[in-house]
């Protein structure tokens, strides 16, 4: 009795495998390229860093007893504004930003900041550094991480056990 289904053969089995896998490959190939990574956020802890550096190095300059304390503050937050610098180009993979001015205008005499205005601007950027790295995952949570415990070790040991007596 002849049978109503044509015989399958191992190379009919094969070809159309080696064909469904080329139409997996080219519709895989077709599909959108991933979204470009937002370094935005990045930009502004860049920002704040850079800002945070700049007051404490002023600060060390006015300030003799905290002087060295907030010296080696403004090198910190100096290296953290490299560190995202750096991220910011390898995910973009374009040179670095330029700087953003943060200085006064010239002829401009502002008194240097205070202990306390260095310590406060530390803790905000200490508390947007950790809100930030709570959103996102992989080495960059891991760097603002960092830099927030970073900024927040600077103002409960150094700022506040150097003085007077200490």
């Amino acid at each position: 009795m002849p049978s109503a289904m044509p015989a399958v053969s191992r190379r009919r089995v094969l070809l159309g495998a080696a064909g469904l896998a080329a139409f997996a490959a080219a519709a895989s190939a077709c599909g959108s390229p991933p979204p470009p990574p937002k370094v935005d956020e990045l930009q502004s802890q860049v920002d704040l860093a850079r800002r945070d550096s700049e007051m404490a190095k002023a600060a060390a300059a006015a300030d003799a007893v905290y002087g060295a304390a907030l010296g080696v503050v403004a090198a910190e937050r100096a290296a953290h504004a490299r560190a995202l610098v750096q991220e910011i180009a390898r995910a973009t993979d374009k040179p670095p930003p330029s700087p953003s001015s943060t200085s006064a205008a010239p002829g401009a005499a502002a008194p240097p900041p205070s202990l306390a205005d260095v310590t406060g601007a530390l803790r905000g950027s200490a508390d947007s550094a950790a809100q930030l790295a709570a959103k996102l995952s992989g080495y960059r949570a891991g760097l603002l991480g960092s830099i927030a415990a970073s900024c927040t070790a600077s103002v409960a040991v150094p700022l506040a056990t150097t003085g007077p007596g200490q």
